[in-house]
């Protein structure tokens, strides 16, 4: 190869890597540590369906997996490279703290975003709109809260629905008693074996539950919300530049009608692991999705 072309080849790697440095410098917070490692670590859950759950072959997917996935591939784009995914299970419990410490640098399931986690953690735009039901064996005389005066009630350990049975129980006098499980599969796993009388979460979890379990004729959701539970994808706090990243790339996927069919894909179809939920999305889920489509001002 002529001196001359070998020149410009290497004057040109030189300008790239040049280049390369200085965008690296540049970056900060899980970008910048996403450059360096050259992989995102994406935390989820195992048993809530259908947000982030494992799959027959032990893979996580669900909805909120499916945008996490879109929001790596905008980090890709804004970094210019490719990253490896890596998984980290974590449960109700464990999830605020594995955010905040590093661990994971997304939390893809089913997190409600309040004003109490926003102290710990940063919260993407609203995913989806759920409220605390109730999960009951089909023939029980049970129909809402007012009915469990003395009854077992299971819950998943660090959820929000833990903290508003409690509420209830001690504003209306109700004296349930409280069964506190690991995760949401073991929650549904104490009810399904006569251990206690309801189940309290997020009706579409339960729903989701139902349809992985093909349980709709043994089991079924009632009473009326019993709490507003909006999701968000955590990340860790006080990083602007991935917050702002995960705000375009959210308003994108409004645009181009992402989260729409992934809606579809997730609630209106059969899922997976068998029957589907077969949700129509709430007018305040899409409303929030057409407000995305708007430009900031």
């Amino acid at each position: 190869m002529p001196f001359k072309w070998t020149q410009c080849l290497l004057t040109g790697a030189a300008a790239v890597l040049m280049a390369s440095a200085g965008h690296a410098q540049a970056l900060t917070g899980t970008l910048k540590k996403a450059w360096d490692t050259g992989a995102v670590t994406l935390g989820y859950r195992a048993s809530s369906v259908p947000f982030s759950y494992l799959s027959a072959r032990g893979e996580p997917i669900g909805y909120a997996i499916d945008i996490c996935r879109a929001l790596v591939a905008s980090m890709e784009d804004a970094l210019g490279r490719e990253l490896v995914l890596r998984w980290q299970p974590v449960t109700a419990e464990s999830r605020m703290q594995a955010v905040s410490s590093g661990q994971v640098d997304m939390e893809c399931g089913s997190t409600t975003h309040n004003v109490e986690r926003e102290k710990q953690v940063a919260f993407s735009p609203v995913t989806f709109v759920s409220g605390t039901k109730l999960m009951v064996r089909k023939g029980s005389a049970l129909r809402s809260f007012r009915d469990l005066v003395g009854k077992r009630v299971v819950v998943t350990d660090g959820t929000t629905n833990e903290k508003t049975m409690r509420a209830l129980s001690d504003k209306f006098k109700l004296g349930m008693q409280l069964v506190v499980a690991h995760d949401h599969a073991e929650s549904f796993a104490e009810l399904k074996a006569g251990q206690v009388d309801a189940f309290a979460t997020d009706d579409v979890l339960l729903y989701g539950l139902l349809a992985q379990n093909k349980a709709q004729a043994d089991f079924v959701v009632v009473g009326e919300f019993l709490s507003y539970d909006p999701y968000g994808i955590m990340f860790r706090k006080d990083d602007a530049a991935l917050a702002q990243l995960v705000d375009q790339s959210f308003r994108r996927q409004a645009e181009e009608g992402d989260l729409e069919r992934l809606y579809t894909r997730w609630f209106l179809r059969p899922l997976p692991s068998g029957p589907g939920i077969n949700l129509p999305m709430s007018p305040q889920l899409a409303t929030i999705f057409q407000s995305l489509v708007s430009k900031p001002e």
